[in-house]
């Protein structure tokens, strides 16, 4: 589509799952979060810092570390020098018909290092058991062992100005508007919702400015 998409690569939900189950981390998930009361403030956020303690803990295989490692390496050669990247989260269920994961879970920027890389990988699966994350989850009736999470590594982007371009109206689905949610700086401000951004409503036919909505 003639898009500049930065290069880069993803860890897939597979090794996630290969993780979790070398770890032993898949029978600690059932065991914690079997019949938690979501509304029991305590026993989730304990279910939570444990599951992701045992995560940040738990020892990636090494010659799945070493591809990430390698990887990272041969797109740091591509830019011919040692770059930070975008290491990101995108869960298995993002976006649904009937839910919306997207958001949930963190995403880290300006890494920079193999090893660092790495790491910022399993801060990513701990992130899938945030506490608001497992509400959500629970409230939807989604299974935890059936939502992994696969990880995009990205050449880093820094941007004077970002956000999110919907090609059809979020809200009314009206296929003949496109949506711009933009603010100052990295896009990240946006998705996290840090920021209020400004926001365009653009007529797709000819770019035309319909109206737009500029944040204090």
């Amino acid at each position: 589509a003639g898009i500049p998409v930065p290069p880069g690569f993803v860890v897939t939900s597979n090794v996630y799952f290969d993780f979790i189950r070398e770890n032993k981390i898949d029978k600690r998930i059932r065991q914690l979060l079997r019949g938690v009361n979501p509304e029991n403030t305590r026993d989730l956020n304990y279910a939570a810092k444990t599951l992701q303690k045992e995560i940040l803990e738990g020892k990636i295989n090494s010659n799945i570390a070493g591809e990430i490692k390698k990887t990272y390496l041969a797109l740091c050669k591509l830019q011919g020098k040692e770059i930070p990247v975008a290491v990101r989260s995108s869960a298995t269920a993002e976006d649904l018909p009937t839910a919306s994961f997207a958001g949930q879970q963190a995403s880290f920027l300006n890494i920079k290092g193999a090893s660092e890389v790495v790491d910022a990988v399993k801060q990513c699966w701990a992130s899938l058991f945030e506490p608001r994350a497992i509400y959500y989850r629970i409230h939807n009736k989604f299974d935890d062992m059936k939502v992994g999470i696969a990880v995009p590594v990205q050449a880093m982007i820094q941007s004077e100005k970002a956000g999110v371009l919907f090609t059809i109206d979020p809200v009314n689905n009206d296929k003949d508007v496109i949506v711009i949610d933009a603010a100052y700086g990295l896009g990240e401000v946006v998705v996290s919702g840090s920021v209020t951004p400004d926001r365009y409503y653009v007529e797709k036919e000819d770019l035309t400015i319909i109206s737009k909505n500029i944040a204090k």
